[in-house]
């Protein structure tokens, strides 16, 4: 017996847009303003808004779209494959980063990390450019920079803490616009690019 689902129309991508737009914002403003200024209760506080908004949130996403495209195929559109390993891999790695941050472990070991979150980052952008998504694209342009900066600040030059903090800035406004526009198109029928 074989059971057939109706094609969802619903992605969850506001989700994760939503969770990922909020960690950069709470993360970005401490990293280019420096307030608050870092210490101990801060980087707790900071460490526990990443395990729950951009982790959770995103790997939520993830779930729900891996399955969707796997076991119950109720997503169809293959780019969704890529934003379905993007939300994972990006809600684990903001597990370990919020769980780094809130114990006060040494980040330096994250610098491989950084690597291939560039590559991530690299291979979003080309499958939603070429899938003619020019908006979510550009989220993984972002993503690209911030993990480049980051690379650079893991390996010794803290002064472009800064400018990641800013690249996380403008990438988590791309990410409340892309929410946005995600849940007036699908909630109320419009057709702002996403």
């Amino acid at each position: 017996m074989h059971v057939t689902f109706t094609t969802s129309a619903y992605p969850p991508l506001a989700l994760g847009f939503f969770g990922l737009g909020t960690g950069y914002l709470i993360w970005g403003i401490q990293e280019t303003f420096g307030w608050p200024p870092r210490g101990e209760a801060v980087d707790r506080a900071l460490g526990t808004w990443a395990i729950w908004m951009p982790g959770f949130c995103q790997f939520v996403t993830g779930m729900i779209l891996a399955v969707g495209l796997t076991w119950f195929e109720v997503f169809r559109e293959p780019p969704l494959y890529m934003a379905s390993l993007a939300f994972s891999a990006y809600g684990i790695h903001w597990f370990a980063l919020g769980w780094d941050r809130y114990r006060g472990n040494d980040p330096r070991v994250n610098v491989g990390f950084s690597l291939s979150f560039m590559v991530l980052g690299a291979l979003g952008a080309l499958v939603f450019f070429a899938a003619h998504s020019w908006p979510v694209g550009v989220l993984f342009v972002g993503l690209f920079l911030v993990y480049a900066t980051k690379f650079v600040t893991f390996a010794g030059v803290p002064a472009l803490e800064r400018l990641m903090g800013a690249f996380r800035l403008l990438t988590a406004v791309w990410c409340m616009y892309l929410t946005f526009a995600v849940v007036v198109d699908f909630s109320l029928g419009y057709t702002w690019p996403s």
